[in-house]
């Protein structure tokens, strides 16, 4: 997958887009300037957040993420503007006063309103109105002095306006269509919406029984500032399944009061006519436009906050502990069809792999037993793996009632996602010659070993740790979680001798085609000596080198340093602090006495300011660290294998499979996650699951309520 992308075309940093950064984020202009200027010249947000801390003032990935992506939006609003200038300049309608307030719109929204009397419209009923000539009635109606408006309407009579009223209504097609394009009315009925809006939804009528799951909405009504994410996306996918009504709205008298207020003058019978057209207008014009615009911003803060928590899940389910280098046996359990066995190196490679039947039908389980011991004697497996889907509860009882003339460790491993590998482009060139049963168990014992290295070959929609990822803008979902990927990978690391395309395509600075480049250099001319011999890599160039080389490991190399997070920029520096001590820079990696000696002060220059060389002396204290902590074994309760074994007050323990915004669901082992919803996270106020739990964090849960006709748990974590 290319998770890169360029930042922008234009190279040249526009002044007045720096200032409002520098605003809204409360940044200094030095730092926003200069993150400006690394990112407009190629640099990556995981290599400005590790290695230019000077340049940017220490800001972290989500800083430079906002500076990147609120610059972008900028660039996106000036493209906008020109649009708007040249198509009304190409009207001959573009005065100085209105270029002014184009060019001093901030917003989307302010620009659009400003365009919306010069858009080239569809014919209206306004359009028509003044085509058959009754633009000046509705001219003098406004002036609301007078009390026979039918008088005048007859002015206006011809072949086309053959009735008083069909003057008059078209004169109020034209006041209405002025009234909804009216900037200050427009504010005012924003304003009000922003207040005082609800949304609500209703069933399709003889649809209640079909759409059972979205009952909770059938006569629903919130405050729109209020509703919560997971609750608009829900009724926004009932709605597009065919089962609710949505409706946005603030109280119809209070805008019609606040309209009357801008445009009805007097009481005049001319007066009574402008103010039927304010009415039309309303309902007819501006609250649909406005209904629109607010359930677009409402879905797109829902699908923000959707995305947010879709991107947290993620960051915790890829910087899950690993294994790390052990021989695994992976189990990918099945009934009918059997338990797929494979047997992997420490690396990953795949040794070998078979079916057992230890499950009815077959109830080979004797014949199993055997096999198995084998095969843990001639691969010398140290850890089994098994997957937690169908039959996996079973497998592990089975697993662990044999007795083995080794200490195993036995994991259970959440398999989301590898049936989608196993029938990826990536796995068939991976293993060609096997089928999807054989990759998806190689996956399971793969994740076991290192997730990060085995997730990053998977969509991370198809992982299926958001909530409602279905419903929310592709692009921006995968833009988000793309970026996820990279910051992981770039935290923890890669060892360029033995990474995979696809780990090495989400290094800082690296793509598919220099990933590619690299594994086939590798192939040719075995391990990668050093960092410098990367160099030789077709296509890698000296920027290139500098943005990936801090990211890349070779263990055993012959300088220690490019086995860690130190960049090469930065070796002349750790070399001089070894020689000052009269040491190597192994016997420095190796004596905390002797780095306690350094003063980072002394070593300050126009280059290498204290943030970089602290981040230097720490990663000679730990080089090459890997900050993700050890995995533990977990086992759930014999006592419970289905939802019907599950009963109120039982304490179970659990692991937590998904975050939402409104709780977390637990695998307690009966094929079914439960939910303990965010009010039973723990005996305070919390604001957001994530302070309280984490991804595949091991709990203790109470049971609390067991529907097993509709398949639902819900727990709790409270004393």
């Amino acid at each position: 997958m290319n998770r890169k992308e360029h930042f922008i075309n234009d190279s040249d940093m526009k002044e007045q887009h720096l200032f409002i950064i520098c605003r809204e984020a409360g940044l200094e202009e030095r730092q926003v300037r200069n993150t400006l200027e690394l990112l407009l010249g190629g640099a990556t947000v995981p290599f400005i957040s590790r290695y230019r801390k000077e340049a940017t003032g220490s800001l972290d990935e989500v800083q430079i993420g906002f500076v990147k992506e609120r610059y972008g939006k900028l660039l996106e609003l000036d493209r906008r503007r020109d649009t708007i200038l040249r198509s009304i300049g190409e009207q001959d309608k573009l005065t100085s006063a209105l270029k002014r307030e184009i060019e001093a719109a901030g917003t989307l929204t302010e620009l659009e309103d400003l365009y919306l009397p010069y858009r080239p419209k569809r014919k209206t009923r306004a359009s028509a109105a003044r085509e058959r000539g009754l633009e000046p009635l509705a001219a003098r109606l406004m002036k609301q002095q007078d009390n026979d408006p039918a008088s005048i309407a007859r002015q206006y009579l011809s072949d086309a306006v053959p009735t008083v009223e069909d003057a008059l209504r078209g004169a109020r097609d034209i006041i209405a269509e002025q009234v909804s394009e009216d900037l200050q009315a427009r504010a005012g009925i924003r304003c009000l919406f922003a207040r005082e809006a609800t949304v609500q939804s209703v069933s399709v009528k003889k649809r209640e029984a079909e759409g059972g799951k979205y009952s909770d909405y059938f006569a629903f009504s919130e405050p729109l500032r209020r509703c919560p994410s997971h609750r608009l996306l829900a009724m926004l996918r009932g709605r597009e399944e065919g089962f609710l009504h949505i409706r946005i709205e603030p109280d119809e008298a209070k805008a019609l009061e606040i309209l009357c207020g801008y445009f009805v003058k007097g009481s005049s019978a001319a007066a009574g006519q402008v103010k039927e057209a304010v009415t039309d207008g309303y309902r007819r014009l501006l609250l649909p436009t406005l209904a629109t615009e607010f359930e677009a911003a409402a879905r797109e803060r829902a699908e923000d906050e959707a995305i947010r928590v879709f991107a947290g899940n993620l960051r915790q389910l890829l910087l899950a502990a690993p294994l790390g280098q052990k021989n695994v046996l992976a189990i990918d359990p099945g009934f009918r069809t059997g338990c797929k066995v494979v047997c992997l190196d420490a690396q990953g490679n795949l040794k070998h792999n078979e079916t057992i039947y230890p499950h009815p039908p077959q109830c080979e389980a004797a014949k199993a037993r055997h096999k198995i011991s084998s095969l843990i004697d001639a691969y010398r497996i140290e850890a089994i793996a098994i997957g937690n889907g169908t039959a996996g509860r079973e497998t592990e009882g089975f697993i662990r009632s044999m007795v083995f003339d080794r200490s195993l460790q036995v994991f259970i491993v959440n398999e989301s996602g590898a049936s989608v590998y196993s029938a990826s482009a990536v796995a068939r060139e991976e293993f060609p010659d096997y089928d999807v049963t054989v990759r998806g168990a190689v996956s399971i014992g793969r994740r076991l070993m290192d997730p990060l290295a085995e997730l990053v070959k998977i969509d991370p929609a198809a992982i299926g740790v958001g909530q409602y990822q279905h419903d929310v803008d592709r692009t921006k979902l995968r833009k988000s979680l793309d970026a996820v990927v990279e910051s992981c990978v770039n935290l923890v690391g890669v060892n360029v001798n033995t990474a995979s395309k696809h780990l090495l395509t989400c290094v800082s600075g690296l793509g598919p085609q220099l990933a590619q480049n690299i594994v086939a250099w590798r192939r040719e001319n075995g391990a990668f000596p050093s960092r410098q011999a990367l160099k030789n890599v077709p296509r890698m160039g000296a920027k290139t080198f500098e943005q990936c080389a801090g990211f890349l490991r070779i263990p055993g190399a012959e300088n220690p340093l490019d086995n860690s997070a130190v960049h090469p920029e930065s070796y002349a520096l750790a070399e001089q602090m070894a020689s000052d001590l009269h040491v190597t820079i192994d016997g420095l990696l190796k004596s905390e006495a002797l780095r306690k000696q350094i003063r980072p002060e002394k070593y300050v220059s126009e280059k290498a300011g204290l943030p970089t060389l602290n981040d230097l002396l720490q990663e000679l204290a730990r080089p090459g660290r890997d900050p993700r902590t050890r995995v533990d074994a977990f086992e759930f309760s014999p006592e419970v294998h289905r939802i019907e074994d599950l009963r109120p007050g039982m304490k179970l323990p659990g692991i937590v499979t998904n975050i939402t915004g409104f709780g977390c669901f637990v695998d307690v082992g009966v094929k079914q996650d439960g939910l303990i919803h965010i009010s039973q996270l723990a005996d305070r106020y919390v604001s957001h699951p994530l302070e309280v739990v984490s991804l595949n964090q091991q709990v203790e849960v109470r049971v609390l309520e067991v529907d097993t006709a509709r398949r639902r748990i819900t727990f709790s974590l409270k004393a």
